[in-house]
This record gives C-alpha cells, structure tokens and sequence, in this order.
C-alpha cells in the first residue's frame, strides 16, 4: 500500500481474489457471473464453479457484452457469442482471415466487427450490411437507440445508419482517433486520439471540442448513470467531462478527483450511483464518490497495471484484472 492510500478506508479484505491465468484484456458480467477476457483464447467464468472455455484460435482482441452474451473478435477473423452457461457460437468469419479487432452490440442484439476498413453490422433477424470506412476502424460504438454506428478512424469519426439509405455523417478532425463513444442522450461523439487528449462533436451541427490536459494517451472511457460527466483514464487523477448542458464541455472545465494517485489506466462507473472504480497503473483499484470526491480502496498496489474493470448490472458486484493475471471480485 502506497502512502497516499494508507490512510483510506477499504474494502479489500472483502474481495474474493482469484488467478485468472493469463493477462486479462477485459471483465464482463453475464448474470451473476463475472467473465474475465484472456489476451490468449480463453475466456475464465468466476462463478461459483470456476472454468475456463477455449473460443478462439489465437489471440482476442475486442470484447463486449450486452448482459447475456460476450461478444468477442480475435486474429483468428472470427466473430464468437458466449453465452452464461458457455454455449459459444460463430457471429461471422473474414473470408480472408483478417483481424477482428473491433465489435459492439446494439440495444436490439445487432452485432457490428471491423476488419481493416470493412465495417459490417448483422442484425438479429437479416443478412450483413458492409460499410468502407476512409482508413482503418480503430473504434466502433452504437448510438444509444442502436440506429447509428460511430466509427472512428484517421482524419476523424464517420455515423452511419445501417438500415438506411441515409448518406453517412461525417466528422473531421485532422488526427488518428483511436476509440469511440457516443454519449447516452445521443447528443455527443467522443474519440480518443493517439495524442494525449479527446476530441469530440456535437452530432447536430458538428461543432467541435478539444479536451486536452492528459499526461498520456486515453485509453479507458466511461459515462455516468445519469449521463452528466464522462470519466477518463490517461492522467494521475480521475478527469470527469460535463455533459449535462447543452454545449457538454464547451468552455468548461472538467471536475478532477483522486489526485495524487499512479496513472489512471482503467475507468468504470457505477450503473445507478455517482461513483467510479479505477485502476491505476500500480495496480491500486479505488472508488470514487462524485458528489464530495472521497476514496475508498479496493485493491492495494503491488506494480501490476489494473487492465480492466467492470461492474455487474445491479451494481452491487465490481470485477477487476491485472496485466499479469491477477483478478478479484467484490460483492458490495
């Protein structure tokens, strides 16, 4: 335990610990149950049973999950559901086995994967559609109503409308944008840049946003419940945008917490409370409260970076992963 979180209260000798075998890339929750993502193949179940289940031929690199099915992309070129009980299906497979290195899932179980520029969407009853975006898709996120997909790629981010005859939107800025989000009220597109810093739009009129002030590439985003603040990692704090104004952070400054701790590597928010867990590159976990800023310690640093977190739907179970394999679930 550092200094600086000496002194905190803490939870973690109420956390279950638990070696997930291999670096964990990602923690999902299907149920009850907390699923971890390997780097390597596997997914690891940490439910009452602990087991793991092989789904891809080498290595996976995009996950996500709707609360019934983790949807994975791996250099394998496949596209694979998992269910809770492990029923594992193929989505889809590149012809020509590129990477599948972006997926996400609508409200209404459409899927969408990116291989190189080729962006397609299945939806639950109905063939693919296929989208070529300007240069590689480096991130995909469904539009809250799950009409539109963000895709980001360089030179900006593009909305497209894959039921629609619509001409897609585009949204410039000069850059590699590395990572999508649109925020929950569909008012806002978010990316994250190879730079230290985010750039957005408001979708109505295109007008832009820069929110800069990070020590090193954003790589972890996550909106509140109520949509108001958009909390990121990239900095040795907690950096929370305003979204709950007409103009989001325009001209704004963000609301800053956890100052003094190790680079914040992760972010995740609490589904119904104004709280966020974070995952430092020390390997400290912590939460924090919104509303007064105060701490509370879930995980004591041991110098292994926290990769991934995430809570259940209810809220009351937060699920962590280290890049050496180290995990831990918490039943609040």
């Amino acid at each position: 335990m550092t200094e600086s979180t000496a002194t905190l209260p803490s939870l973690y000798d109420r956390v279950r610990t638990l070696d997930a075998g291999g670096s964990v890339f990602g923690v999902h929750f299907l149920g009850a149950t907390p699923v971890f993502v390997l780097g390597e193949e596997q997914l690891f179940f940490a439910g009452e049973t602990e087991r793991r289940l092989t789904i891809h031929k080498g290595a996976i690199l995009a996950s996500v999950c709707d609360g019934t099915r983790i949807v994975t992309g791996g250099d394998d070129g496949m596209v694979i559901a998992t269910t809770e009980g492990g029923e594992h299906e193929i989505v889809a497979s590149d012809e020509t086995k590129r990477w599948i290195d972006q997926v996400a899932v609508a409200p209404d179980g459409s899927v969408a994967w990116s291989a190189g520029k080729t962006v397609q969407v299945l939806a639950k009853k109905g063939e693919a559609r296929a989208f070529e975006a300007p240069s590689t898709v480096a991130g995909l996120a469904f539009a809250p109503k799950g009409l539109r997909l963000a895709i980001a790629h360089y030179n900006g981010a593009t909305l497209w409308f894959p039921n629609a005859s619509a001409a897609p939107q585009k949204l410039q800025w000069k850059g590699s944008h590395l990572g999508v989000t649109v925020s929950p009220d569909g008012r806002f597109v978010i990316t994250t840049m190879q730079e230290p810093m985010l750039h957005g739009w408001r979708v109505a009129d295109g007008q832009h946003m820069r929110m800069s002030g990070y020590s090193t590439r954003v790589r972890s985003l996550s909106w509140t419940s109520d949509g108001e603040f958009l909390a990121t990692s990239g900095s040795e704090q907690l950096i929370l945008w305003p979204f709950d104004g007409k103009d989001g952070p325009m001209g704004r400054q963000p609301t800053i917490l956890a100052g003094g701790v190790a680079r914040v590597t992760v972010v995740a928010c609490h589904p119904r409370q104004p709280v966020v867990a974070i995952g430092c590159a020390d390997g400290v976990v912590l939460l924090v409260r919104i509303d007064d800023g105060a701490l509370i310690l879930v995980r004591q640093g041991d110098g292994e970076p926290v990769s991934a977190l995430g809570w259940d739907a209810t809220g009351q179970t937060l699920a962590y992963g280290t890049e050496a394999g180290r995990a831990g679930v918490l039943r609040l």
